[in-house]
């Protein structure tokens, strides 16, 4: 799979050519036209009547946003400057926050922040509402422009207001910006067989880089894994379904789209040469793992193969098409859903855990050390002490299991 899509609210799916257009067969072109007569008659009007002169470009974007807008969160027009900052997004390094945010309820809010990053060590935590970016109100902001004003020169200083939920008031993160460089896999060895994986985001090297790590445990005799998707905000499509690969067999179904459009409506199924297909596994979730996340857990949940620990999912399951535009700019619109093998539209939703498993709210959430020692955090964290308990009781249970004598095995 050389191709790389991308799901994600701020992530790149598919690039297509204006010249591939389809228009919709019962789509009633007399009717359109007529109320394009209509937007041309008050575009002459506000050029020639309104009390200040605005340039026919700003108006048309003006009127393209709002247009996008009426339709859902993630569809927006992009501005050539937004376009070009939006081709940075898969690269794993630019210069900001290091965070996932979109628009829910027409709030500007935190998908998750990556780990790592200064939004991570900030505090940050996903479902938080921004309403201020450096004084700026954010109601009716686009997410471009959102994500144009959060990034910026690396040693730059942005402050965020940020309203979260049991909190009387908003509360201001002046956050220094960074070069954000995401190593997406992060990996520990627990003993006893057991490893524990955590996927940060998925760009295009964490196939292979979880595939190493796989095979490093392997050969140290690992039993168990533990995948932890918490706070990964998703990334490339193809990414999720290389790593779901690693664990399913080979034909199965990872994930199906459909939109309006045939070329949206796609399947894709495992081609692994070497899975892990019978290794007992614990997936961990939370309210930031969203897209290509959901997709991972989703179709590990359909097809059995893992036991799913933690929250709610974010709920994040449509897919936004860029196309570029003759003047540079560009258009990311929604074009269709995805679901999971058995057919579970998560959009709105989420993948709710087989074992649900919340942080307790007396713990208070302090500034993230950078140089904490993994092993201690991974000692206190209650859902990952808990995906250690479901993997320990999968293990006796399989020991306990009677031999299945060799006339029960035909089929």
């Amino acid at each position: 799979m050389k191709k790389a899509f991308v799901i994600g609210s701020l992530l790149v799916v598919l690039t297509l050519s204006l010249g591939g257009s389809v228009s919709s067969k019962g789509a009633d072109s007399s009717a359109t036209y007529e109320q394009l007569r209509l937007f041309t008659e008050v575009l002459s009007i506000v050029q020639n009547q309104y009390v200040d002169e605005v340039p026919p470009k700003e108006l048309i974007y003006s009127a393209i946003k709002g247009t996008l807008r009426g339709l859902d969160p993630h569809s927006a027009f992009l501005d050539p400057d937004s376009y070009r900052e939006m081709q940075v997004e898969t690269s794993g390094s630019f210069g900001g926050l290091g965070i996932e945010i979109t628009l829910k309820d027409d709030v500007l809010t935190v998908v998750a922040p990556i780990e790592g990053t200064p939004a991570y060590r900030a505090g940050l935590q996903p479902g938080d509402r921004i309403v201020k970016i450096d004084g700026l109100v954010t109601k009716d902001m686009q997410l471009p422009d959102a994500v144009k004003r959060m990034r910026g020169k690396p040693g730059s200083k942005v402050m965020i207001s940020v309203v979260r939920e049991g909190w009387t008031e908003p509360k201001d993160f002046e956050i220094v910006r960074e070069q954000i460089r995401v190593h997406s896999v992060r990996s520990h060895d627990f003993g006893t067989g057991i490893a524990y994986v955590k996927l940060r985001q998925f760009q295009e090297q964490t196939p292979q880089d979880l595939a190493a790590a796989l095979e490093k445990f392997s050969k140290s005799g690992m039993k168990a894994l533990i995948l932890d998707l918490r706070n990964n905000p998703g990334g490339l499509l193809t990414a999720a379904v290389e790593v779901t690969e690693e664990f399913i067999d080979d034909g199965k179904l990872v994930v199906y789209t459909e939109g309006r459009v045939r070329n949206q409506n796609m399947r894709f199924s495992a081609h692994a040469k070497k899975s892990y297909a019978a290794l007992p596994m614990v997936v961990l979730v939370n309210q930031g793992s969203a897209s290509a996340s959901e997709i991972v857990a989703g179709a590990l949940q359909d097809w059995g193969r893992a036991i799913v620990v933690g929250t709610q999912t974010f709920g994040k399951g449509s897919v936004q098409t860029i196309i570029p535009l003759s003047d540079g700019s560009g258009l990311r619109l929604t074009t269709a859903k995805y679901f999971t093998p058995k057919g579970r539209s998560i959009h709105g939703k989420g993948i709710t855990p087989d074992i649900v498993v919340e942080v307790p709210k007396d713990v208070a959430v302090k500034e993230r050390q950078p140089n904490a020692d993994p092993a201690e955090e991974l000692k206190r964290d209650v859902q990952v002490q808990r995906a250690l308990d479901v993997i320990k009781a999968m293990r006796i249970i399989e020991q306990q299991r009677p031999a299945t004598s060799p006339q029960a095995q035909v089929r």
